[in-house]
């Protein structure tokens, strides 16, 4: 399946291509099969490499499912929180900040491999002994903090202001989300994800205006 690279950058060493590369078949193993059904000897030979080539790359297979969720979640947030990375850019603006948030909606609607990987381990990653668990716990305090700082922003400048609590609303959108990638990933055809997203934050008066189908990126697993 096309893939798109979820670093922030791309890779320019000959290791840097190979460690994408693993990551790109870790993913898509992950997504089809569950963390804990996949070995690193077959991400390894579905990246081309023998086992003791992956292991000079990533010394397990909990490190690697953090990697793959964590470039991901980089890549994201370096175009919609840029200054809370350190990355020496101006912050977007509240407005294009939550077309960002539709953007990714709409990119994840061509991305059944991602969203797999995600509903599969979050859902394994909920019993406490599971190497992901911390990941996606701070994955979602973090989501909280910053939607609901967001919504925050969006609901003070709204005409007439919002007056929702933003905190409850940002849980809300979460799980909103969350859940319709799970219909989704079972009936595509019943779920248009982002017009569903758009008409949620539309009955908080927040319409986001153009399509971001329009400058959504291609095709998406990683």
């Amino acid at each position: 399946m096309p893939q798109e690279p979820s670093t922030p950058h791309e890779p320019r060493t000959k290791g840097e291509r190979t460690g994408a590369r693993i990551l790109d078949s870790a993913a898509e193993l992950f997504a089809r099969s569950g963390f804990s059904s996949v070995s690193l000897r077959e991400i390894a030979a579905h990246a081309g490499l023998t086992h003791a080539g992956l292991l000079h790359h990533f010394p397990g297979k909990e490190a690697l499912l953090l990697e793959v969720l964590a470039r991901r979640d980089a890549a994201d947030a370096a175009k919609a929180f840029p200054r809370v990375l350190g990355h020496g850019t101006p912050e977007p603006s509240p407005t294009e900040r939550l077309r960002l948030l539709v953007e990714f909606v709409a990119r994840n609607s061509r991305a059944h491999g991602i969203v797999a990987l995600y509903a599969k381990v979050s859902a394994e990653a909920t019993a406490p002994d599971h190497p992901a668990h911390p990941y996606f716990v701070a994955r979602y305090r973090r989501l909280r903090e910053q939607l609901g700082a967001l919504l925050e922003a969006l609901f003070a400048t709204a005409d007439p202001p919002v007056k929702a609590e933003p905190g409850t609303a940002a849980v809300q959108l979460i799980a909103l989300m969350d859940g319709l990638q799970t219909q989704w990933l079972l009936e595509p055809d019943a779920v248009p994800m982002e017009a569903l997203v758009r008409d949620f934050l539309g009955r908080y008066g927040l319409h986001v205006t153009g399509s971001a189908e329009d400058s959504a990126p291609g095709p998406v697993t990683g």
